[in-house]
């Protein structure tokens, strides 16, 4: 049965950069799509970068950019990232498009039509100083609870106590460091609530597929519903207020849509802007009747938005539900939590400039299966795996056998390989290896095939072409096993092409065949005349990984102890006397940019400094010029007192103060780790 199945993989934010964390999803999703359109099914791969709200709008102000000059920028680097590592989309598109406005305000006319969307007066934070209304991740202040400092304002990452920016204690704003005031603004809300009984039966329901029925969600993603059940839905706050980079909601000046509620609108749209290229019927997919299969491939993260908001809002504004939501967990780095806010990752593009994709494709896909799992990238398995699986045991077939078809038999292979039992066993794998895939359940499928490598590799162990080679009268017996094992190496081919697309097209070049589908493993190579063979692959050179771990040191080098301090050949002044964390935390240190500095006539000490802290530029004066030529300081990074009182001096107004160690023997101006940016507190 032929099958039309769409597939999407969760939205990239468009303010950060691809990292290894995030390939678990894109490389597992295309796996499985790939393997579909081996399979011969009609299969689309859409995504998109997710390009609206809070965080776009400022990261591009604090670069001097438009948000659409920003979000253009990224969608380039991403989409760049993505191709290094052979995820195939049909379509990556972006949410800040004509096609999603469109879908956005369709199903959000629908919805308030069908009575879904209600409007009431809420009271939130607002900046005084920045003039904005605070999400929640940027109100910042004591938590409720446990009073720990500097946490955001919907949960505690202390004792993980969940409560609203409103319970913060001494709450500020992560924006200007201002202190919010409550402020009333009418919002808009879909029911939620309303939707409970539909979405009690749509999560613990089933869809048709290939005539069997199939659960919509994993085992551990339906009892997490029930627990969000038990806990009572909600009505949803769908709007934000101005200024804020999205879609303006209709009828409603200066509200515009959260961007949870245009985000998965963005797969309706990057499949709307592929049917208009290919000319495919889109309400085919999208329609209630639909025949259609559609999946998500999400992180578990964000797993209620994708199982309870979307086909809630899919289902009350007149469009079919997804066929399944597959979630996956978590990447850990060498047993360690990976954390994009705290720099532990390893970027796609750091990992590209030192090894082979596919060998990370390989081994993520040996560690995919169908549950809701963490899996850990362990450097040493990693090198050990790939060395071991795809160059010791497969490339290990081909390059033991295809000399000897190019130079004694012209590259032909023989047009019998008698009954070499091994071939019948690789062919009847087949449709076991295609379930495995089909079911998400790639650790399997790997496992399978390996073992299939293994049986050829002893059938290699047990013929020895190498021996037949110097012997007369064995030319046949020669190409007949050797043929055997080409024709063996092409089967695992078709079974790891999904996992190694870049790898099976040098096979396809070197066998001198067409792009291999999965039907193909019915049949033979006989009697066909393959090319040289160039080595396909190399193993990995722990030098490499080595390389990569240094360029990413800040996130992956462990705690060490603290070295035995040398001897000192400078004075130590004794430790102040013991201040508290609340006298600690009245100072206010923010890392500041010098974007100018210059010489203060008729001052001996003095450098004016002009800094740059994030949402505003402060003028100090600092006395460091016998340590420092003014040109000497454009451009770097120190650190500042922001909160301290300003100072008339002789020569001007001092807004604060920089850090410097040191005294009569110099000084030194403290300068940040890379990545830091100004504004950014130091805590």
């Amino acid at each position: 049965m032929k099958r039309k199945i769409l597939v999407t993989s969760a939205l990239p934010y468009a303010n950060g950069a691809i990292h290894l964390g995030h390939l678990v999803e894109y490389i597992q999703t295309d796996i499985w799509v790939r393997f579909q359109k081996m399979r011969g099914h009609t299969c689309h791969y859409v995504c998109a970068d997710d390009t609206h709200g809070t965080p776009i709008m400022l990261r591009a102000e604090k670069e001097g950019i438009s948000p659409e000059a920003l979000i253009e920028r990224v969608h380039g680097e991403h989409l760049r990232d993505f191709t290094g590592f052979h995820v195939g989309f049909d379509n990556y598109y972006s949410t800040n498009s004509e096609e999603n406005r469109q879908y956005a305000y369709r199903i959000y006319n629908a919805l308030k039509e069908n009575g879904k969307i209600v409007s009431r007066t809420i009271s939130q934070l607002y900046d005084p100083v920045k003039h904005m209304f605070l999400p929640d991740r940027f109100v910042k202040g004591e938590c409720p609870k446990c009073a720990a400092k500097d946490q955001y304002g919907d949960n505690c990452e202390v004792c993980g106590t969940t409560y609203s920016p409103t319970e913060l204690k001494n709450p500020y704003s992560a924006v200007s460091g201002a202190t919010p005031v409550l402020k009333d603004s009418e919002h808009y809300f879909f029911k939620l609530g309303e939707c409970e009984d539909f979405l009690r039966g749509w999560t613990r329901g089933s869809a048709t597929v290939a005539g069997e029925a199939r659960a919509r969600l994993q085992e551990g993603a339906a009892n997490k519903m029930q627990e969000w059940f038990e806990a009572g839905l909600t009505d949803w706050d769908i709007s934000r207020d101005a200024p804020y980079f999205g879609f303006e909601i209709p009828d409603a000046p200066g509200k515009y849509f959260y961007v949870w509620l245009d985000a998965p609108v963005g797969y309706m749209a990057s499949h709307r802007n592929l049917c208009d290229r290919l000319g495919l019927d889109f309400d085919s997919y999208w329609n209630k009747d639909s025949d259609a299969e559609l999946y998500h491939f999400i992180g578990k993260d964000i797993l209620y938005f994708h199982a309870l908001f979307w086909p809630a809002m899919l289902e009350y504004s007149g469009f079919r539900t997804p066929t399944g939501i597959n979630a996956h967990g978590f990447l850990t780095v060498d047993g360690a939590k990976m954390s994009k806010s705290r720099g532990t990752f390893i970027t796609a593009e750091s990992y590209l400039r030192h090894l082979n994709p596919e060998w990370l494709r390989y081994y993520f896909a040996a560690k995919l299966n169908s549950a809701i799992e963490d899996i850990d990238l362990n450097l040493e398995d990693f090198a050990a795996r790939v060395n071991s699986d795809l160059v010791g045991k497969y490339i290990n077939i081909a390059s033991r056998a295809a000399g000897f078809i190019t130079k004694r038999f012209g590259g032909q292979l023989a047009s019998d390989l008698g009954s070499a039992a091994v071939i019948g066993r690789l062919q009847a794998a087949s449709e076991g290896v295609a379930a495995h895939y089909e079911a998400r359940e790639f650790g399997r499928a790997l496992r399978d095939v390996m073992a299939l490598a293994d049986e050829v590799n002893q059938f290699v162990d047990a013929h020895k072409p190498w021996e037949m080679a110097k012997q007369e009268g064995r030319d046949a017996e020669l190409q007949r096993v050797c043929s055997v094992l080409i024709n063996a190496f092409r089967l695992l081919t078709i079974y790891l092409k999904p996992v190694l697309p870049s790898l099976a097209a040098d096979v396809e070049a070197f066998l001198n065949v067409a792009p291999l589908q999965w039907q193909d493993s019915q049949s033979l190579l006989l009697g066909h005349t393959i090319n040289t063979y160039n080595h396909l692959m190399t193993r990995i050179d722990p030098k490499a990984i080595e390389a990569m771990i240094e360029e990413n040191k800040q996130s992956l080098a462990p705690a060490t102890a603290e070295p035995t301090a040398p001897a000192l050949d400078y004075e130590v002044p004794p430790i102040a006397e013991t201040i508290s964390i609340d006298d600690f935390m009245k100072i206010d240190l923010r890392v500041a940019k010098i974007v100018e500095a210059r010489a203060v006539e008729g001052a001996d000490k003095l450098v004016s400094l002009t800094l740059d802290i994030g949402t505003e530029t402060r003028h100090v004066f600092a006395g460091i010029k016998s340590a420092y030529k003014p040109e000497e300081l454009q451009g770097r990074l120190t650190v500042m007192v922001a909160n301290l009182a300003p100072r008339k001096m002789k020569f001007g107004m001092s807004e604060g103060m920089v850090l410097a160690a040191g005294g009569d023997g110099g000084l030194y101006i403290l300068n940040p780790d890379s990545g830091a940016k100004p504004g950014m507190r130091v805590k």
